[in-house]
């Protein structure tokens, strides 16, 4: 009997667990359910994020491409290469460009202080046959040119050349420039061809023709103008439609043809107007006043050569005038110029041969007209006339000759005539034929001469007039 009670409480023990057990299960069930739903509620949202995600990313690959909202030509995954690669590039062009303009070294650039160097070189040939003396033939290197620039500072430039021939070396130019020395006025101090009209400020290599005018040649010498000093250059305010310049220079008055009695050195004085203007769109108009006044004070004196000491003044005046017509749309191809100078001196002297005071007058002019044929040929032709002044003593041997700006010939005149080609092969390299046609009285006798010129430069400047 007592086994019963036992089994009793056994069995009601089981029930009790088994309902306990289920009882836990069925709550896990509903634990798992419940995560299972959130689970769920996470991916959902998880999906329509990254749909969002995909939507920007196609907007942003159809903004690159050129395209919004228009159907994809690509898929999404070379859409997001494109883009990938575009976002790359970008941080490899920003990384070169902060090296570049981080990490330089600047020790190579001081190469950049050296100043520029240009070489000119100019060969002549001549053929001539005069009255005198039968044909004749020269080969002439007539100058090598050293040409020297330089910014020295953003306000100072200079300029240099050194002329060698074949039998020495001189000092061509060499002066700075501060530019803006004053509201629009600059400053020049050195050695320089000085701004009387307009050819003499060119160097002969930048000449139109073999050489110089003869009427400048035979006024200032075979070099023209060239004396060291200061130089202002003033550009004016404009007249109406014309702008203006005016030049002012103080030299030392060392021209031997002017001023071979300066001994004390004497500064002589020079003024230039220039005024230019544009008549139309093709064709400009430019023209020029020139003034040039010095000193001598030592004379050579009767025919035991003494000298005397009186100051006299040389005055000597001139004008140019340039035309050029030149198409706007064919600059390079045709053009047409046309340039004339005139010059008059006059120079107070003790004539030699004791008899006082006396004055010097001689004038002379130039006309040239050259028309561009072709890109790289030029056609040209100069006229050129000289009158001296008649004195009876300016040729004796026993005093300083006066020639040729004063011969004893009566009513003297000098007249020339240069028909030329210009072929110029390359900015660098041109060639000339000239030839030359002169006749007169009382001066020299008639003459030919045909040139043959090549021209050639070697460095930045190619053939610079000054």
């Amino acid at each position: 009997m007592p086994r019963i009670p036992i089994t009793l409480t056994l069995l009601l023990l089981v029930l009790f667990s088994s309902t306990t057990i289920a009882q836990e299960k069925d709550g896990d069930i509903a634990r798992l359910n419940t995560k299972v739903l959130q689970l769920q509620q996470q991916i959902i949202e998880m999906q329509e994020k990254h749909d969002s995600e995909i939507k920007a990313l196609k907007q942003q690959v159809g903004k690159l491409v050129g395209r919004t909202d228009k159907p994809q030509a690509k898929d999404e995954l070379a859409a997001l290469r494109d883009l990938a690669k575009a976002k790359a590039t970008e941080e490899i062009t920003a990384e070169k460009e902060l090296e570049e303009t981080t990490f330089k070294s600047r020790g190579l650039g001081l190469q950049a202080l050296n100043p520029e160097i240009s070489v000119t070189g100019d060969f002549l040939f001549s053929t001539r046959q005069d009255t005198t003396s039968e044909e004749s033939s020269d080969f002439n290197y007539r100058n090598l040119g050293l040409h020297l620039e330089s910014w020295l500072d953003p306000y100072t430039h200079f300029k240099g050349a050194i002329e060698f021939n074949e039998n020495e070396a001189e000092l061509g130019e060499a002066y700075v420039t501060l530019f803006n020395f004053s509201d629009d006025l600059n400053l020049t101090l050195g050695k320089f061809r000085q701004q009387f009209g307009v050819v003499n400020r060119w160097h002969k290599h930048g000449l139109d023709q073999v050489d110089f005018p003869l009427a400048l040649r035979q006024i200032f010498g075979n070099g023209g103008l060239n004396q060291s000093g200061v130089s202002l250059d003033w550009l004016m305010p404009p007249a109406g439609d014309a702008s203006q310049q005016l030049t002012f220079q103080v030299t030392d008055g060392s021209n031997d043809r002017l001023f071979g009695g300066n001994t004390s050195n004497r500064p002589s004085l020079l003024a230039h107007y220039k005024n230019y203007r544009d008549l139309s769109k093709d064709t400009y108009l430019e023209y020029g006043l020139t003034g040039l006044v010095g000193w001598n004070d030592q004379w050579e004196v009767g025919s035991s050569t003494t000298t005397q000491d009186s100051r006299k003044m040389t005055t000597v005046l001139g004008a140019d005038l340039t035309v050029l017509w030149e198409p706007t749309e064919k600059m390079r191809y045709r053009n047409v110029e046309w340039r004339s100078e005139a010059y008059w001196l006059n120079k107070d002297i003790l004539a030699p041969d004791g008899s006082g005071e006396d004055t010097i007058n001689a004038w002379g002019l130039y006309s040239y007209l050259q028309t561009k044929v072709s890109r790289t040929i030029d056609v040209g032709i100069r006229g050129d006339y000289f009158v001296p002044d008649t004195k009876g003593y300016a040729e004796n041997p026993n005093w300083t000759s006066l020639s040729p700006l004063a011969v004893t010939g009566d009513n003297p005149y000098l007249w020339q005539v240069s028909p030329y080609v210009t072929w110029q092969q390359s900015p660098f390299v041109k060639f000339r034929i000239e030839y030359d046609h002169s006749d007169g009285r009382g001066i020299d006798n008639p003459e030919d001469v045909v040139w043959f010129q090549c021209i050639f430069s070697a460095g930045p400047h190619k053939h610079e007039r000054y």
